[in-house]
């Protein structure tokens, strides 16, 4: 006989997390007690430089829930290993988390007991606070406001970091196999039925943020390129008022030179207007050849990530 696969799913990607391993797990050996139906555990090694891996292999075999380690071939970022963890899990309802511990594990709980009423496809977690140095606050604050503003105002106001959803809207998340493209951006984009919980943010217990500033850029640009036409729009706009400005020009010096006031052309207004066209020109071909560089990306039909092992768990009674 087989055993029926449990309801809910927890997904983790884990990237430099040797430290807290210990303390997530115990917190997952809470959470399964009380979740509907039970809990497996998905984590996902995405290249994690330390010893994450052995420490999940030693731990999990004792535990009282199913769970199972899948290995990167390689670094694929933190997007990938939610994705290959969320097409391995087994269950109707599946939750992710991340394995710093900063977001409350038991904030997962109440995501599947939300989903569990069949009242919503989607809940996410949105940040009321955060235990984080004021420098960090501010830049974060920052951040998501210029995302909200300019790429996607559905966007909670501190981004998502934590989020549950069912069977039907992880089939659909999966069925989206874009690089270079934003995980969490594609969920807002999809609609659904999606409920918002409240949340304080848990300070960091070991380590430091792997969401470095150049990590940043890359998730804006990303965001922006896949999710609206900003950039089309400024480029248009700039070019039109760049026209109109010129056209104006032209008729100031047009009518200079019928009056005689111009007797030889000055060589730096000459040279600032190159320099201004030519910087013009190539913005636009970089805006240009960010599309087309993505969308070559995605019709190379490459794998958004590569799994080399995985090793499964069934707790004390395998």
């Amino acid at each position: 006989m087989t055993t029926a696969p449990p309801r809910c799913s927890l997904v983790v990607p884990v990237y430099g997390n040797a430290d807290t391993i210990t303390d997530l797990v115990e917190a997952i050996a809470v959470l399964a007690v009380d979740a509907p139906g039970g809990l497996e555990a998905v984590f996902v090694i995405d290249g994690s430089p330390d010893d994450s891996e052995a420490r999940l292999r030693s731990l999990l075999p004792s535990q009282s829930f199913p769970s199972a380690v899948l290995v990167h071939a390689r670094n694929f970022g933190s997007f990938a290993a939610i994705r290959t963890g969320m097409a391995h899990a087994r269950g109707d309802l599946i939750a992710v988390m991340a394995a710093d511990l900063q977001e409350p594990p038991a904030l997962i709980g109440e995501f599947l007991r939300v989903l569990d009423t069949g009242d919503a496809d989607v809940v996410v977690g949105c940040r009321t606070g955060r235990a984080d140095p004021a420098s960090s606050r501010r830049a974060a604050e920052t951040f998501w406001r210029i995302y909200r503003r300019f790429v996607q105002a559905e966007m909670p106001e501190g981004g998502i970091d934590v989020f549950a959803c069912n069977r039907v809207a992880r089939d659909t998340l999966l069925s989206m196999q874009e690089s270079n493209s934003s995980l969490v951006g594609l969920l807002i984009w999809m609609g659904f039925t999606r409920v918002e919980v409240p949340y304080e943010r848990l300070p960091r217990p070991s380590g430091e943020s792997g969401w470095t500033f150049k990590k940043k850029v890359r998730y804006m640009s990303d965001s922006i390129f896949s999710f609206t036409d900003l950039p089309i729009r400024v480029l248009l706009l700039v070019g039109t008022l760049g026209s109109a400005i010129t056209l104006l020009l032209s008729v100031v010096i047009a009518v200079a030179w019928a009056a005689g006031l111009v007797s030889v052309q000055g060589y730096t207004p000459l040279m600032l207007a190159v320099l201004f066209v030519g910087t013009l020109i190539l913005a636009g071909l970089g805006v240009v050849g960010s599309y087309v560089w993505r969308t070559f990306e995605n019709t190379k039909g490459r794998p958004l990530s590569i799994v080399r092992a995985v090793h499964t768990f069934n707790g004390p009674r395998s």
